[in-house]
C-alpha cells in the first residue's frame, strides 16, 4: 500500500525484506540465475505443471482442510499420468527422464 499511495522508489534489497521479490542478485550475476531459475521451472512434465498450477491458484481462498484435500486428490491423479510414470521410472532407473509433452 505505501508504493501505491506514496509512488516512491525502493531498492532491490527493500523489495526483497518486504516480500515483494524471492531473491536478488547482483547485476552481473542476473543473466545466470535467471537460466538457473528457468532450467529449474521448466524440467518435468508441462501437463503436471499446468496441472499444479491450476491447482495452486484454486487452493488459495480455501480453507487449509479443503486446500490439502484438493491436493490429495490432485497428486494421486496426477501420479497416473505418463509424466509421472516416467518421472518415477527414471529416478528409480537413476537415468535422466525422458519427457514425451
Amino acid at each position: 500500500m505505501e508504493l501505491a499511495l506514496t509512488g516512491d522508489v525502493i531498492d532491490a534489497r527493500t523489495a526483497l525484506d518486504w516480500g515483494l521479490v524471492n531473491r536478488v542478485v547482483p547485476d552481473d550475476q542476473l543473466d545466470t540465475a535467471v537460466e538457473d531459475l528457468m532450467a529449474r521451472a521448466t524440467r518435468g512434465s508441462r501437463a503436471s505443471k499446468a496441472w499444479g498450477k491450476q491447482t495452486m491458484y484454486a487452493q488459495l481462498d480455501r480453507p487449509e482442510r479443503d486446500a490439502y484435500s484438493t491436493a490429495v486428490e490432485v497428486m494421486a491423479a496426477a501420479s497416473q499420468l505418463d509424466g509421472a510414470r516416467e518421472g518415477m521410472a527414471a529416478f528409480l532407473e537413476k537415468r535422466p527422464a525422458a519427457w514425451s509433452d
